[in-house]
């Protein structure tokens, strides 16, 4: 956690860590400065600074929601997770590429020492005055430099915003993360006056022996009571769990229903020797 000038101080010492390590491939003397793009280029070899943004941290965003209690005292210090993006440009002789050659070491210097050490921060807040108040060296949180992806579209954009300023080769870089606290102090809590603990065991209901048996452990059935029920099912009669009715074959039932009503019409069927003699008309006058 550090204070208002941690934003200062970051690039400050951004600053010193890149002049610091631009590396025995420079022969030139090269000045660093913390500042905007120059709009009239320099032609001594020159690398700004730039803090072109300042976002919010999505990450730790809501993390100090709960910074005061329900009377309205302050139980957390509040603090803001910032990101700060740098925009890094390299000026010189463009005959001798001395613009590319420096962004080079830019690169080679942030990707090799991408955390800020403290000491480097130490050094930066002794060189300016105006971050003496500064306390980023005490915070536990370190500041680490990661590379940013930009295509032609975004970058022409952010040179856009920049009035009357020539492009001139550059690289994005965003430091993350970067706490700045509240002034207030949160209050102190109450001690303790009595320390005492409870520890009350659990046990759940066991059912009688006379409860019908589910067919399936229900969701809400304590552990004890589905052992309990596992159990009296264990215990049944082998027998009587294996033995069940025997169905009749489809096939032998279907036969046995056609043949049924062939019988029944043999048998009502009137026989000759029943039926009644003629009349003899003839004898009978």
């Amino acid at each position: 956690m550090s204070n208002a000038l941690a934003l200062a101080h970051v690039t400050q010492a951004l600053a010193l860590l890149i002049e610091s390590n631009l590396g025995p491939e420079t022969d030139m003397a090269v000045k660093v400065e913390p500042r905007k793009p120059p709009a009239d280029p320099p032609s001594d070899p020159t690398i700004s600074v730039f803090l072109y943004q300042v976002t919010h941290n999505t990450s730790q965003r809501g993390n100090d929601l709960p910074t005061r209690a329900a009377d309205g005292t302050l139980v957390k210090r509040p603090a803001a997770a910032l990101d700060l993006h740098f925009l890094i440009t390299a000026y010189g002789d463009e005959t001798e590429l001395v613009g590319q050659r420096l962004i080079g070491s830019v690169v080679r210097a942030l990707h090799e020492i991408p955390i800020l050490p403290k000491d480097v921060i130490e050094q930066a807040r002794e060189q300016r005055p105006y971050l003496a108040a500064s306390d980023l060296a005490e915070s536990a949180q370190r500041v680490r430099f990661t590379p940013t992806v930009m295509d032609v579209d975004e970058t022409s954009k952010l040179w856009g915003m920049l009035y009357q300023t020539p492009y001139a080769l550059s690289v994005v870089y965003q430091a993350a993360l970067v706490f700045i606290d509240g002034r207030e102090s949160p209050v102190p809590g109450r001690p303790v006056e009595r320390p005492e603990v409870r520890v009350v065991p659990f046990v759940p209901p066991v059912p009688p022996e006379d409860e019908p048996i589910a067919e399936g452990p229900s969701e809400s059935a304590p552990a004890e009571v589905v052992g309990a029920r596992s159990k009296r099912t264990a215990k049944a009669p082998a027998k009587a769990l294996t033995k069940a009715p025997a169905k009749a074959p489809a096939k032998a039932v279907a036969k046995t229903a056609a043949k049924a009503p062939a019988r029944t019409r043999k048998t009502t069927r009137p026989s000759k020797a029943a039926q009644p003699a003629p009349r003899d008309e003839s004898t009978e006058s």
